[in-house]
């Protein structure tokens, strides 16, 4: 089977010499981070970007691919309509390597109760005058004509697209370093360096950098980072299990989900191919620190989530991972250069023998690659982007809850501007920071 290209740290191409001092210092090599560094440098700023170990080897590498405005949750909208255009930018910018392509993303559903879920849905896109409609059962049958026509219904976003993950980051990386982003792989930073209160830099492993401004896009690891300076942030990790396919017939362009199989065309002739119901939580301290804040997601998604009592060692939440140390010691972010999940091949077995049910003709597809991948969750699977009050200095970006690659060049535009003070130009308030500890109730976003 063809080895995942980004299992460990190896082959790391960015080796930026560390100034010591800049203008804005980015935590994390994923597309939220890549993009904020670049709407920095945009600016005229000296920016650095450190990354503990190699750009998009976490879950900006690992995700489905999918770029979609559909089921998303109503304050997302307009940022993904804003992420839309940056794409469609990129792709101008970079070529087709990047494998941004318009093919729609198409929700079957199930029974008539998943059905009425999508209409409810159907009334924030109106609102926002989107292309999301139901399909009627002729225009399903001829989207895929492969398929049982079993499904009670279906939803379509005809403007909606896919990208290369593989791809997409590193290129938007190199395009970064470009345009003068100082790129530092296999490079933790370890802590915040905080004088009289506030954050004047960061402390790396290879020395300190002073900066007006530092933004954390550190996906899963970011409450573990805000945690070793007495910040409490609700987010857990979650695997999730994905498939390559072998090159088989393009009878859909776009991607695709039911209750059981997720898909998505890839550039390669193939299909990523993924459950759409299945997920697991590996529980350490922080699950039980945070089981109060979690409750209403996991009362919604307990049919979907299995747990494993323990995290494998060097895991954000294991529960041998020191939550302090001291900042001139190697720290948690040396010792897991990269996240690397191993995938529950079950879970994949289930899948691939959906998508054979669904569509006979084709069969359960043979699969090339298959890769696990932690997404970082808060409670409410919506986004934290905002300031925190108790490290004045620092701006968050964080929780993207698996839709992280599709809005990710909007979240990095909209860091930069908190970074620098300019206006977001969008309402961040269902994103602030502090509705976790301000009695707001938390409502999941749309389960779609």
């Amino acid at each position: 089977m063809t080895p995942f290209p980004f299992a460990s740290a190896d082959g790391a191409v960015h080796r930026a010499t560390l100034p010591r001092a800049a203008d804005v210092v980015v935590i994390g090599g994923g597309i939220a981070g890549i993009n904020a560094a670049w709407h920095l440098v945009g600016q005229g700023l000296r920016v650095v970007l450190c990354e503990k170990g190699r750009v998009a080897a976490e879950q900006s590498g690992r995700n489905w691919g999918w770029v979609r405005i559909q089921g998303r949750d109503p304050a997302e909208i307009p940022l993904m309509s804003e992420a839309k255009r940056l794409w469609a930018d990129w792709s101008a910018r970079l070529g087709p390597d990047l494998g941004y392509r318009v093919g729609g993303v198409t929700y079957l559903a199930g029974c008539q109760a998943e059905v009425a879920e999508f209409e409810q849905w159907l009334t924030h896109a109106r609102a926002h005058d989107l292309d999301s409609r139901m399909m009627t059962r002729a225009e399903l049958d001829a989207h895929l004509p492969a398929a049982t026509g079993t499904w009670a219904g279906a939803m379509i976003t005809p403007s909606d697209a896919r990208a290369e993950p593989f791809n997409a980051v590193p290129m938007m990386a190199r395009a970064a370093v470009s345009a003068g982003v100082m790129i530092r792989e296999h490079c933790a930073v370890r802590g915040l360096d905080i004088q009289a209160g506030r954050v004047v830099g960061v402390v790396t492993e290879a020395g300190r950098i002073r900066a007006e401004s530092v933004v954390l896009a550190g996906g899963v690891w970011s409450s573990l980072l805000v945690r070793q300076h007495g910040v409490r942030l609700p987010q857990l990790g979650v695997r999730l299990s994905v498939a390559a396919t072998q090159p088989i017939p393009d009878f859909l362009h776009g991607a695709a989900a039911d209750p059981d199989f997720a898909i998505r065309r890839r550039a390669d002739g193939g299909y990523t191919l993924t459950s759409s119901s299945a997920q697991r939580m590996m529980v350490g301290p922080d699950a039980f620190r945070h089981l109060r804040a979690f409750l209403p997601l996991w009362r919604s998604a307990w049919h979907s989530t299995s747990l494993r009592p323990a995290a494998p060692k060097g895991y954000p939440d294991a529960w041998s991972t020191p939550r302090h140390w001291a900042l001139d010691a190697p720290s948690p972010f040396e010792a897991m250069r990269v996240l690397n999940p191993q995938p529950d091949l079950q879970e994949l077995e289930t899948a691939r023998a959906a998508f054979g049910r669904a569509f006979p003709s084709l069969g359960p597809p043979a699969l090339r690659l298959t890769w696990g991948g932690m997404v970082d969750t808060t409670p409410d699977v919506v986004p934290v982007l905002d300031h925190i009050p108790q490290l004045p200095g620092l701006v968050l970006g964080t929780g993207l809850s698996g839709h992280g690659f599709g809005i990710g060049p909007a979240i990095g535009r909209v860091l930069a501007a908190l970074a620098t003070g300019a206006n977001p130009g969008h309402d961040l308030h269902r994103f602030r920071f502090s509705r976790f500890a301000d009695g707001t109730p938390m409502r999941p976003g749309p389960a779609l």
